[in-house]
């Protein structure tokens, strides 16, 4: 982990904080070591001992749940302060709507709200926007499926290479589906079961259209999307593949090349796997080409890079903090 020291700790507020995202926010934001955690808010869960919640942090925090009014607590962010949104999506914009934050604090938001860039937020993928997050006041957090297939594509887009339709066959955990419980996330029905949702049309397609073309002004190739629920519970592993004129050789050359400065995207000249990501920020991708397609498998952990590593990430540009702080995170590999 890399270690700094920080006479005034970036004060961090967390509203839906006993979600899954908000408690992965928590874990790593209690052992940030350049930041106190301000608040924690939950409705549900006001009063209660977080690690009454959260039961892997018993012995990490006594820090208790808020409550109540936004209003009451907005004041412990005023001084070097980042708020997080980790409520459902649609909850942001309604609180943003209705509260106020105060001047200077950094707004980071875990939904699917501001990802088109609307209201000032800057779309937060560090390996696409870097030099633009430092300087942003309000960051819209990428989509985990999103994030794993933008990565996988981006290298390509920016040499202008996306030149036919695009296939994608992605497994995601049942994290992946947040905490309210619906028929398709019960244990009975999820173990060793496996199932397609939302082919062709999930939402995250909007946001991977909108960065391709950053990069590939006038890409118009259809992406051809199909998502599917898996029986584990955190990881997302996806298979992209496209046309490519080029070599082997050239192709793994030219993703290093772009990630090279990037601290949590690599590319393994070995077969992958997502015990090799679990729990970490970690992008792993790894190039095969057939028949003139290639094909980049990408991994990562829904949770971490796919929603709070990559907030943390985030934060750690706009604070200017070393990128990877707080976030050396390790796999369990078995």
């Amino acid at each position: 982990m890399t270690t700094i020291s920080h006479p005034n700790p970036i004060q961090a507020g967390i509203i839906g904080a006993a979600g899954y995202t908000g408690g992965e926010l928590l874990r790593i934001l209690i052992n940030h070591p350049g930041v106190s955690v301000a608040f924690a808010h939950s409705n549900s869960q006001g009063g209660k001992k977080i690690s009454d919640v959260h039961t892997d942090l018993l012995g990490d925090t006594d820090l208790e749940f808020s409550s109540g009014p936004f209003s009451a607590l907005s004041d412990r962010l005023a001084d070097n302060g980042v708020l997080f949104l980790c409520s459902g999506h649609g909850a942001s914009g309604k609180f943003l709507a209705e509260n106020t934050v105060p001047a200077g604090v950094k707004i980071i938001d875990l939904s699917t709200d501001y990802r088109d860039e609307s209201a000032g937020f800057v779309y937060g993928l560090p390996e696409l926007l870097r030099e633009t997050i430092k300087t942003a006041d309000k960051i819209a957090n990428p989509g985990c499926f999103a994030t794993g297939i933008q990565l996988a594509l981006l290298p390509l887009a920016e040499k202008g290479l996306l030149t036919d339709e695009i296939h994608v066959s992605a497994v995601t955990g049942s994290t992946g589906a947040g905490q309210s419980l619906s028929p398709t996330t019960h244990f009975s029905w999820r173990n060793n079961n496996l199932s397609v949702y939302k082919p062709f049309t999930h939402q995250h397609l909007a946001e991977i259209n909108m960065n391709l073309r950053r990069l590939q002004a006038g890409f118009a190739q259809p992406i051809r999307f199909i998502p599917y629920r898996g029986d584990f519970t955190r990881g997302i592993i996806s298979n992209v593949y496209t046309a490519f004129a080029g070599t082997i050789g050239e192709a793994r050359q030219l993703y290093s090349d772009f990630y090279q400065a990037h601290p949590f995207t690599h590319v393994s000249a070995q077969p992958i796997d997502l015990k090799q990501v679990i729990n970490t920020n970690k992008v792993l991708l790894h190039l095969e080409l057939h028949d003139g397609r290639l094909l980049i498998t990408s991994i990562i952990d829904n949770l971490t890079k796919g929603a709070s590593g990559q907030a943390v990430q985030n934060m750690n540009l706009i604070f200017g903090l070393p990128e990877d702080t707080g976030l050396r995170l390790k796999a369990p590999a078995f």
